[in-house]
């Protein structure tokens, strides 16, 4: 054990030591926000502030929730980096052209069109910024470009756009429009624009646009190599592990009765109910806005008929769709901590209750204050001064939420914590072999909580390549680092509880396993930022150590048959059948959404041409849902099989409940998310990125057929989340009316 604590405590400081290296590297090497852009004719084209004033215009509008920028954000609208860059080529194109031959670019020969090609590269990737001044210099005939997309934009924002799912006025200032399309012109020069010194852009040439000689570069290719070749040895050293050197112990003897049955609860514990409660009707809510949300993307500006997008538009059922499952999946997983609380030091915290229900309080105001602030936000009613930023809608994917309700949620965390903490501490002064475990679950619950934080390091002008590079902290490390530790810890935890595996296991194992999810999924934090403005070394780090972060997973099959075989030791113990059905489905979602999904984007060269398109949907369906929303429900289930042990469960209904929410996710992505992303990817490639995500192949018969398909998938898990919440909701309210077993019907 020793042993392990060194190796889990020296791949913490070393990762972090990279990681922070990394984003100083990242700090200095950021594309320059100009203080100007002007013409050499000496016109003004965008003044002092003008391009953080369109960042803000962009974010309080939905920012990520209305297509792209980078690759990072929705899907249905275009990425407006691709986007802008393409038009402001096909514009310079057909200029130089109808000047030299009378005539438009798509009426020249090839070698005359290859002519006009090399003249535009070499226009547009010229970096003309002058750090002594601040100033961008550009060619008039690029003004005349930005002019031109000025009016395409302005009309799609002010009129809507049934293709890009934006509803009408979703921005009609004139001063707004033009400080945004300053906005999109600066993405779009930085991803095409070459670094001093350099022959590749900022965004290390990303979006791919050939006109532009925007190709993958030699460091894409090459770290692709490498990081495939650490994947291949990762995985050799994890078979030879498991082959000799992996702990195996006996098991205790699991006792004859279940241990938790005429044990008392404490009030603290059943405060928590109320805490499954909102998490069931938040993951119904979730569904909805999920149904409403893909249906945008065939109709556009409404629900079969119903201009609902006056009302709910796109952009807000997508930011409460993805919003909400972070929300109820953090709750379910909150109140597990709470609820095995007294279970860890043996009593009952004074004032322990009133924590549990100030926390609930606290989560219910900044949910409901949240999702509020957020429509206000984009549906213009917080004003015109900077409200939206505190209050309504920051504009960046998952930490959509205002900043008054990022810091109640920090807040929030903190005091979950405390309440954790005053369990676990006293705990470990006790003499036992279950101490260990008791302090990688405090350990972790300390990171859940403080590394909420980074989410608050950025303002509201920051630059946005600092913007992404904390709010990946939150998103992936956050999440698939600290979360993933305790998911861990808390599983191996309950086993223990239920005297099924022994405490000393349950520790070498959670710290084993919380050493090597760390090892890669710390420093892979940098493989969302290959291509946000960051420099070289992000993607060199970011491919090797993501590739790691597959490796334990590959092994998850083994814990799966591990939770079967502990469900088989004792008679009593089928009781808890689907909720070890729950956790093996955690660890085939592992293995699928987060490890083969997340691999087939992960890679520089596979992201170059996926970022941004269906195939990301596919990895974030299958590992946020899959994996984290099914742990979520897994704990839930334990905890209320917990509270009324007593209670014999409807197996057929959960049963049933299981298969579909599991089978029904699976064809979500197998009929329609899949394929639609393999055909844009190949739709990237072969004709460039803004052509994967433009109306003209979006809106093709196949792509909406392929978008319907998704009806089945979506019905079917629908119906078994609907079971599943019905099932939980009969536990919930389920009262003993006498010393006899109640059946759940």
């Amino acid at each position: 054990m020793k042993k392990l604590w060194i190796l889990f405590i020296g791949i913490f400081v070393f990762s972090f030591s990279v990681l922070l290296w990394v984003g100083t590297e990242i700090f200095r090497e950021a594309p320059p926000i100009p203080v100007q852009v002007v013409t050499t004719d000496g016109k003004v084209l965008i003044g002092d502030g003008e391009v953080l004033d369109g960042q803000n215009v962009w974010q309080a509008m939905g920012g990520m929730q209305v297509g792209s920028i980078w690759g990072h954000g929705s899907y249905v609208a275009p990425d407006w980096t691709a986007d802008y860059l393409h038009r402001e080529s096909v514009f310079i194109l057909d200029n130089f052209s109808n000047t030299d031959f009378g005539k438009s670019y798509n009426a020249l020969s090839s070698e005359e069109q290859a002519a006009m090609r090399q003249r535009l590269e070499n226009l547009m990737r010229q970096n003309t910024f002058d750090p002594a001044t601040g100033k961008i210099t550009v060619d008039p005939l690029r003004a005349a470009a930005f002019e031109d997309n000025l009016k395409h934009y302005s009309d799609i924002f002010t009129n809507g756009s049934k293709e890009y799912a934006i509803q009408r006025n979703a921005q009609s200032d004139p001063v707004k429009l033009r400080a945004m399309n300053s906005f999109f012109f600066w993405t779009a020069w930085a991803s095409a624009a070459n670094r001093p010194n350099n022959t590749i852009s900022y965004t290390s040439n990303f979006p791919s646009e050939p006109l532009v000689g925007n190709v993958p570069t030699s460091s894409s290719i090459v770290w692709t190599g490498v990081s495939v070749i650490m994947l291949i040895a990762g995985i050799g050293g994890m078979v030879w592990f498991y082959a000799g050197w992996h702990k195996h112990t006996e098991p205790p003897d699991t006792p004859d009765e279940d241990p938790l049955i005429g044990a008392t609860l404490t009030p603290s514990q059943k405060a928590t109910v109320k805490y499954f409660l909102v998490v069931s009707l938040l993951f119904l809510l979730q569904i909805v806005m999920g149904i409403i949300t893909a249906h945008y993307g065939v109709e556009g500006g409404g629900l079969y008929g119903i201009p609902l997008a006056d009302y709910l538009p796109y952009v807000v059922t997508r930011t409460w769709h993805t919003q909400l499952g972070i929300f109820w999946i953090a709750t379910a997983w909150l109140a597990a901590g709470l609820f095995i609380a007294p279970y860890i030091c043996g009593y009952e915290p004074k004032k322990q209750k009133l924590g549990v229900d100030l926390l609930f309080a606290a989560l219910v105001v900044v949910v409901l204050g949240s999702m509020a602030g957020q429509w206000a936000s984009v549906m213009h009613k917080l004003g015109t001064g900077d409200l939206w930023f505190w209050f309504g809608h920051q504009g960046y994917e998952y930490v959509d939420l205002g900043r008054v309700w990022q810091a109640a949620l920090f807040v929030g965390l903190l005091l979950w914590l405390f309440l954790i903490a005053r369990t676990a501490i006293p705990a470990l002064k006790n003499k036992g072999n279950s101490k260990t475990l008791i302090l990688i679950y405090l350990l972790s619950t300390t990171g859940i909580a403080l590394f909420y934080a980074p989410g608050l390091f950025w303002g509201m002008r920051s630059h946005l390549t600092v913007v992404e590079y904390w709010r990946w902290w939150v998103v992936h490390l956050w999440v698939e680092g600290f979360f993933e530790v305790f998911a861990t810890v808390v599983i191996a935890f309950l086993f223990a509880r239920l005297r099924v595996i022994n405490a000393e296991h349950a520790a070498y194992a959670s710290l084993l396993s919380g050493a090597i999810y760390l090892s890669g999924g710390i420093i892979g934090t940098l493989h969302h930022l290959y291509f946000a403005g960051t420099p070289t070394v992000a993607l060199a780090f970011g491919s090797v150590f993501s590739a790691l972060e597959i490796v334990p997973l590959v092994f998850v099959g083994y814990e799966a048959l591990e939770n079967i075989r502990h469900s088989k030791a004792r008679e009593w113990l089928q009781q808890y059948k689907w909720v070890i059905y729950f956790f093996v489905a955690v660890a085939f979602w592992n293995l699928v959404g987060a490890g083969i999904f997340g691999f087939m984007i992960n890679p520089p060269i596979a992201l170059y041409y996926m970022q941004g398109l269906n195939t990301t949907a596919v990895h974030s369906h299958g590992a946020l849902y899959g994996v984290y929303g099914t742990l979520g429900l897994a704990l839930m289930l334990f905890c209320l099989r917990a509270m009324k042990p007593q209670l014999k469960w409807n197996n057929k209904l959960i049963g049933f409940s299981f298969w579909a929410i599991n089978i029904g996710m699976m064809l979500e992505i197998l009929l329609s998310l899949l394929p639609i992303g393999l055909l844009q990817t190949y739709r990237s490639v072969s004709v460039g990125y803004w052509s994967a995500r433009s109306p003209e192949f979006m809106q093709t018969d196949l792509m909406q057929t392929l978008r319907w398909a998704r009806l089945f998938g979506d019905t079917i898990f629908a119906i078994g989340a609907v079971t599943f919440v019905w099932f939980a909701l009969g536990l919930i309210f389920a009262k003993k009316r006498s010393g006899e077993p109640v059946e759940m019907v």
